[in-house]
């Protein structure tokens, strides 16, 4: 995969959709961590998340035709909001299947931003499965949270953007699930400096694609519950991600749940904004090893905003 050629693709089609997120200058955390932090915010994309860039650049990469029969695609979170939201703005037709145990506040805003929801299985593996078949049988489009170029591409305009905000960049740190994100940011950045460092970010419960390429393969891993629910899970087998993740990310780095509340906890009285567990992870891992980055110029990704009320409740209560 031509990871620029996809991300000059992607920021041509999707920039009249999506916002130039700030990158904001973070005295507390530049003080604390001895590097000159900087904030990406994706946390304040529509939809609350990253994720809108790649639904986006993959809509528009499909015909009227395409478009017109209708896409499917199976979330309960970030990817399912952003495809609704996609759809909306296209004024096209989908479909977003979901658990039968999905938190209703989720299915309500998938609802909210216009896309069709059915319910399927028992977990998001059923359902996204149940998705696709659906599209094979039905000759519709299954969009990927991750494993799909224009998804990697739409991600990677985020690196686009840090390329015309910061000079130099010299670390990016960015959390990991299925890899697309950190795989377009990495791909673009380092084709401009091949010596920027991708600094590949996962919760200890939840560290699949950091285990799969320390083992050159990928893994079948089973996840533990996390607070970073939107990395949590598996990488698909075959996914085009994993190559990238292997060949562009300098380093991995696994966090605690209690390094990730700490992150979360120094966070909003901080920067006064709101982001959910995955978009600690970063800077709970920069916390944990500052020393490299001393004095140079850091990059942290936040993914997005979209906690639950009781998640956050938890975190802002705890005294552990």
């Amino acid at each position: 995969m031509d990871v620029v050629q996809e991300v000059l693709l992607a920021e041509e089609r999707i920039r009249p959709h999506i916002r130039l997120t700030y990158l904001e200058p973070s005295p507390f955390f530049s003080a604390i961590s001895g590097a000159n932090v900087y904030l990406k915010c994706e946390n304040l994309q529509h939809t609350g998340s990253f994720k809108a860039r790649g639904a986006l650049s993959k809509l528009l990469s499909l015909s009227e035709a395409e478009r017109d029969r209708g896409v499917v695609t199976a979330s309960t979170g970030n990817h399912g909001a952003a495809v609704a939201f996609a759809l909306s703005r296209l004024k096209a037709n989908g479909t977003v299947y979901v658990p039968h145990q999905s938190a209703s506040s989720k299915v309500e805003a998938i609802r909210r931003l216009g896309a069709r929801v059915k319910f399927f299985g028992q977990d998001s593996v059923e359902a996204e499965a149940h998705a696709r078949q659906v599209a094979t049988d039905r000759g519709l489009t299954y969009i990927s949270p991750y494993n799909d170029p224009q998804i990697i591409g739409g991600q990677g305009t985020i690196g686009l953007e840090l390329s015309e905000q910061l000079d130099p960049v010299d670390a990016v740190f960015v959390a990991v699930g299925g890899g697309g994100l950190i795989a377009g940011v990495a791909g673009y950045l380092k084709s401009l400096d091949p010596g920027v460092q991708i600094i590949g970010c996962s919760p200890e419960n939840s560290k699949v694609m950091m285990q799969s390429v320390r083992a050159g393969k990928i893994l079948d891993l089973p996840s533990q519950p996390t607070l970073s629910d939107g990395t949590a899970g598996g990488v698909e087998a075959g996914s085009i991600t994993f190559e990238l993740c292997r060949d562009l990310v300098d380093d991995f780095v696994a966090v605690s749940e209690e390094e990730i509340r700490q992150a979360f906890r120094q966070f909003l009285p901080a920067q006064h904004m709101l982001i959910e567990g995955s978009a600690a992870v970063p800077l709970a891992a920069l916390l944990k090893l500052p020393e490299p980055y001393q004095g140079r110029n850091v990059v942290v990704v936040l993914c997005g905003a979209n906690i639950d009320s009781g998640t956050l409740a938890a975190i802002v209560g705890s005294n552990s």
